[in-house]
């Protein structure tokens, strides 16, 4: 088991000064634990029971609060900051550098590639039944989209990164587009990373296609490869015009010609551009580090709506869910769509997800759902509301991917690319994959509300009026909202999934107690399909234990 034997403890004092400054119950007294996964705290004061469990890779920064000569109760100690909305402080006693040891130590740990250290991906030792990493199989995701076919073609030109360092090898293209075209729309297109298809209609054949922006400049260059390559796209449903969604704002667009980028102009013929206004990253960033003032660690009810607004948050969320509306509504009425934003690995991927999402029930499966991440996301490169019975899986998974993004157990979530993975191939094969830890017990991660369907397209209302911020990720860490939202949710869940149990059960008791002495005769000499499928098979759990 995984910290048993690969989490070594490397810090464990018996500091009874050492006091966590929680924003909930004041200063608390207890312990802590550094170990080279995590930090774990747990409180000696039996009236006041407090326990942090964070992983070390959740940590963005650890400064020194305070020092030796300041003054003030529990004015000395150290300050963590955390990618998960919270904000951890320690307070030791000013005392021969008390604080020493444990700053290295986390220091060291939380950043061990600054220190020459292994990511704890690669050290674990987690055991699964299933590996997890053949989820995504490209060429067998493309079959099941129906390719190739007359009109598209899969392309292994990438098949050692030399077209698009950032780009999956296994790439679907225009039938008619030779491999040397490919060539000249890369040198065309920011980063290399040309137009290719993402996802395609079985029934009318609209396809969205994502790729980055080309490089026009300051002086407006035209490649006429690049214009002839996208009406091949257009040909190849007959679709009349080809709409090119620009996720970014106009000006920003305009503004990206000065550094040698752009959009497509009107020398596009047959295509139309519309700019869905979505910022930049560091616009984004700025907006949930005000999210994050607002809710952790206290809610102030009293101000809470104009505070939520002055973040312009759920703005941005609005708009990138408007715009994957628009190219699913787009691709539904048969009209193919290019996506792109700069260089195509940030917004492009909400869109894209977003919109196959809506368009394609088989993402909204569990299954289905971890195969989209693969495929939009880490094969094609990033740097790292609720439907209640169309998908699958629960908040639960949302929140166990979210979390594990940064706790650097898993290597799925490593480097940017394929490219950079396939590169240090030899040591993720020695990671784990998340979708492993996901898949041996996925009893926990399944929506009992889920009606399977096929062919029905997804649209969820992108109004302000309808927005909510999600509650149950953003401000999970206050107590008094996790009593309210988590709990009772969770013990839902396991009462209908008992109930479901318990009903399978009764009907097949039922189906037994009718059936006649001939038909069970017969059964028997034959395997029971019905019970063996009713039952619950035994399920293996590896749960990390830090040994205190």
């Amino acid at each position: 088991r995984t910290e048993t034997v690969a989490q070594k403890p490397t810090y464990g004092p018996n500091h009874k000064d050492l006091i966590y400054m929680c924003p909930f119950n004041a200063a608390v007294k207890g312990k802590v634990l550094i170990t080279n996964y995590r930090l774990y705290f747990k409180s000696s004061d039996a009236d006041v029971a407090v326990t942090l469990d964070v992983p070390l890779g959740a940590i963005s920064r650890i400064e020194k609060m305070g020092g030796a000569s300041s003054r003030g109760e529990n004015s000395y100690g150290l300050d963590i900051t955390c990618k998960d909305m919270r904000n951890l402080r320690f307070a030791l006693k000013q005392e021969g550098h008390s604080r020493r040891d444990i700053f290295e130590l986390l220091f060291r740990h939380a950043f061990p590639i600054s220190h020459g250290l292994p990511l704890f991906a690669y050290v674990t030792q987690e055991k699964y039944e299933e590996s997890g990493w053949d989820v995504y199989k490209p060429v067998e995701e493309f079959r099941r989209q129906g390719l190739p076919n007359n009109k598209w073609r899969i392309s292994f030109i990438n098949k050692g990164y030399e077209l698009c360092d950032t780009y999956p090898t296994v790439l679907a293209v225009p039938y008619k587009s030779k491999e040397e075209d490919l060539r000249r729309v890369a040198a065309f297109r920011s980063r290399g990373r040309i137009p290719v298809l993402s996802w395609i209609h079985r029934e009318n054949q609209a396809v969205i296609v994502r790729c980055s922006q080309p490089l026009v400049g300051m002086s407006g260059k035209r490649n006429k490869d690049d214009e002839r390559y996208l009406d091949l796209i257009r040909e190849a449903n007959e679709t009349t015009k080809l709409t090119i969604y620009d996720a970014r704002p106009n000006v920003n667009a305009v503004a990206n010609k000065a550094t040698g980028g752009g959009y497509e102009g009107d020398e596009y013929q047959n295509a139309e551009l519309i700019f869905l206004d979505i910022q930049n990253i560091h616009v984004m960033r700025e907006s949930l580090k005000k999210l994050k003032d607002i809710v952790y660690p206290n809610v102030e009810e009293s101000h809470w709506l104009s505070s939520l607004e002055s973040t312009h948050w759920l703005e941005h969320v609005k708009l990138v869910l408007s715009g994957a509306i628009q190219v699913a509504d787009k691709v539904s009425s048969g009209n193919s769509v290019v996506v792109h934003c700069s260089d195509g690995w940030d917004r492009t991927a909400q869109l894209t997800s977003l919109a196959m999402l809506m368009l394609d029930s088989h993402y909204r499966t569990l299954r289905g759902f971890e195969g989209l991440i693969e495929k939009e996301w880490i094969s094609f490169g990033h740097k790292f509301a609720s439907f209640p019975t169309a998908f699958e899986f629960n908040e639960r998974l949302l929140l166990t991917i979210l979390d594990h993004l940064y706790s650097c157990r898993f290597g799925t979530f490593l480097y940017n690319c394929e490219s950079a993975r396939d590169q240090h191939v030899r040591q993720l094969s020695k990671t784990v994959s998340l979708w492993a830890l996901v898949n041996s017990k996925t009893d926990i991660y399944l929506n009992p509300f889920y009606t399977p369907e096929s062919g029905r397209v997804l649209y969820p209302v992108a109004s302000m009026r309808h927005l909510e911020l999600w509650v149950t990720y953003y401000i999970r860490w206050n107590p008094r909202i996790r009593q309210q939202q988590q709990s009772p949710v969770e013990q839902r869940y396991k009462e209908l999934l008992a109930l479901r149990d318990e009903y399978l059960k009764k009907l097949e008791e039922l189906q037994l107690s009718d059936s006649t002495p001939s038909t069970r005769l017969a059964n028997s000499s034959t395997p029971n399909t019905s019970s063996s499928n009713s039952s619950t098979p035994s399920q293996q759990y590896t749960h990390l234990q830090t040994p205190f």
